[in-house]
């Protein structure tokens, strides 16, 4: 009995012990690089753009064909009797019939669906960009959250240091009873603030999965930077992404549009011409000897007194007079968009080297100086926790300005069709 014990129990180990891909997913660290091609993949948006390719591309193959309407075949047999012995005969026909339009419709049509198609590849490149720039917001957005919740782990860390020291002098008779409710006090808000940074790190995480399509649980940590190259000049300028911005696939998208609009306006206009009906009819008639093999030629031409298509005509030139507004609207205020931005990131920029050039290296300099003055009997507590509160309030701004940096950074790159994390736009 022990072998068989001995290989339940290895079996039992073997489908214990993870694989090599249930390690590796969701256990590595998430990188920036992966949350855009994970956005890419699995996009709503996107994906629902890309359905529509097959449409788009089916209306170009019909207006491609060399006529619009297709040949009419027709057949017919007659039996005829007479009165008299050998009167009856028994007659056939084969006609075939095709629509021909003379207004120039099938080249207007074959226009209209190849401006189509474009606008759809640009629409779908630009529902790609779209999503890595979310992509790209809520992964920047978790990196800050992080960055929040390490340093509110290190208040914990300082304050709770602070109180139990100040708790021993206090026993010791060294510090008095409102000192210590001081230091206590500090530690609780730190934990408090420490759990609400952890609270907002979930909501980012979610917020991030859901531009992945991920359940909340399968976002691991994700690793990246969240700093301002200081000095170093930005790789665009503003004239740069204001003529960037107006090949945007946005842009191009709308322009395509319009042009297939204006080219339905030519179809239905060109529709006021009426179609020519060519027919061809081929049959045998008579009784007996005298049958006779009958050849028809029939043109037919339908009279455009009544019907004279004005309200396709009136509702392809609303089409058009729309698509135009909507093109106009969009470049004017993508440009106003971009300029607004761009005054946004050169303040924000600038602030967040201020932070770190002044404000936060004094608060550092201030914490070991108050340390050394708390040892030294120079300065008392609330000094000291005065001094380690403006430290961690200065990188706790930091923190926050470079969080709005990126955000900015990613909306302007966005809003101005620049690369984005190396990507062609």
């Amino acid at each position: 009995m022990r072998f068989p014990l001995l290989a339940l129990a290895f079996v039992l180990a073997a489908s214990t012990v993870p694989t090599r891909a249930q390690t590796t997913a969701g256990v590595g660290p998430l990188t920036l690089a992966e949350a855009l091609r994970l956005a890419e993949t699995a996009s709503p948006a996107l994906r629902a753009r890309e359905a529509q390719l097959a449409a788009a591309e089916g209306s170009r193959r019909e207006a491609a064909s060399l006529l619009f309407n297709n040949p009419e075949l027709s057949v017919e047999r007659t039996r005829r009797r007479a009165a008299a012995p050998d009167g009856s005969a028994s007659e056939w026909g084969l006609g075939i019939a095709q629509p021909i339009e003379i207004g120039g419709q099938q080249a207007r049509r074959r226009e209209a669906a190849s401006a189509s198609l474009d606008a759809l590849r640009a629409e779908i490149e630009d529902a790609r960009r779209q999503a890595r720039a979310e992509a790209s917001l809520r992964f920047h957005a978790v990196l800050a959250a992080q960055r929040r919740v390490r340093l509110e782990q290190r208040s914990v860390e300082l304050f709770d240091s602070t109180a139990q020291a100040v708790a021993k002098r206090r026993s010791a008779g060294e510090d008095t009873r409102l000192d210590a409710n001081v230091a206590l006090i500090e530690a609780e808000r730190a934990r408090n603030a420490l759990a609400v940074s952890q609270e907002h790190l979930q909501d980012a995480k979610g917020e991030l999965a859901t531009a992945l399509q991920l359940p909340p649980s399968a976002v691991p940590e994700v690793v990246g930077e969240l700093a301002v190259p200081s000095g170093a000049p930005l790789p665009y300028g503003l004239d740069q992404l204001l003529a960037s911005a107006q090949a945007l696939p946005k842009q191009r998208a709308l322009a395509a549009r319009e042009e297939a609009a204006r080219a339905r306006v030519g179809v239905e206009r060109a529709s006021r011409y009426p179609d020519v009906t060519v027919g061809l009819n081929v049959g045998r008639e008579g009784a007996g000897d005298g049958r006779e093999r009958v050849t028809t030629l029939s043109l037919s031409v339908p009279l455009p007194l009544f019907k004279r298509n004005d309200a396709a005509i009136g509702q392809a030139m609303s089409d058009a007079t729309q698509a135009e507004i909507e093109r106009a609207a969009a470049t004017r205020d993508g440009q106003a968009q971009v300029r607004r931005l761009w005054s946004r990131l050169d303040s924000q920029r600038e602030r967040v080297a201020r932070l770190q050039r002044a404000m936060v290296a004094a608060s550092a300099d201030n914490q070991q100086l108050a340390a050394k003055s708390r040892q030294a009997g120079q300065i008392g507590l609330l000094d000291q926790l005065l001094v380690n509160r403006q430290a961690l309030d200065a990188e706790r701004d930091l923190n926050e300005a470079l969080a709005e940096f990126h955000i900015t950074r990613i909306e302007l790159e966005n809003a101005a069709g620049w690369s984005q994390e190396g990507t062609a736009r």
